[in-house]
């Protein structure tokens, strides 16, 4: 989190026209009502766009397994400092398996978690891409080890997904939504 005031406030109700009210509907009544989706409201065509290519990575369709996509998912938004995915995200990982401590691990030197290799591999992709967008011999040679083609560009993709949704929610200054919690030490607000 870095701003107390969002750049870009999410909508409210009444401030939804008759095509974000269309969309936004479907999201509510799923129980998916959080500030980011309010937040892209205010570009139905980019939430289109952005929507079609972000639901492959969590649909049946994405090759990875629910646990090696948040292991992915949690790594990108950490390394992102993205504190509204981080919240969002910290349920699911649970969900998909991941322990308390396997989730504070993510925070830490790959070194320092308990992880198996296959997830080792994912986690220094995630390292590799968010520190240059490039994923090295050494780090390939482990993935392919492990994982197929297709689970490969999935890997690639659910990280860079992760890495354009932090650039939003970072820069617009999305709020944490009341049902998670900020975690403290992605709270960047007043340290600059």
């Amino acid at each position: 989190m870095r701003t107390d005031t969002p750049r870009l406030a999410p909508l409210k109700d009444e401030e939804l026209d008759a095509e974000q009210e269309e969309i936004f509907s479907r999201f509510r009544n799923g129980g998916a009502d959080h500030a980011i989706g309010r937040t892209f409201m205010r570009h139905p065509k980019l939430w289109r766009a952005y929507n079609a290519f972000a639901s492959h990575t969590f649909s049946a369709d994405n090759t990875l397994s629910k646990r090696e996509s948040e292991i992915i998912t949690m790594r990108t938004v950490w390394q992102a400092k993205a504190g509204y995915q981080w919240s969002r995200h910290v349920p699911m990982a649970m969900h998909a398996g991941l322990k308390e401590t396997e989730v504070d691990a993510l925070k830490k030197s790959v070194e320092l978690g308990k992880w198996s290799d296959s997830e080792t591999a994912l986690i220094e992709m995630v390292d590799a891409l968010t520190a240059d967008p490039f994923v090295p011999d050494d780090v390939w040679e482990k993935l392919t080890a492990h994982f197929n083609e297709q689970q490969c560009l999935d890997a690639i993709f659910l990280c860079g997904r992760y890495v354009m949704a932090a650039m939003f929610t970072n820069s617009v200054g999305t709020p944490i939504d009341a049902d998670v919690v900020l975690d403290p030490d992605l709270d960047a607000r007043n340290k600059r």
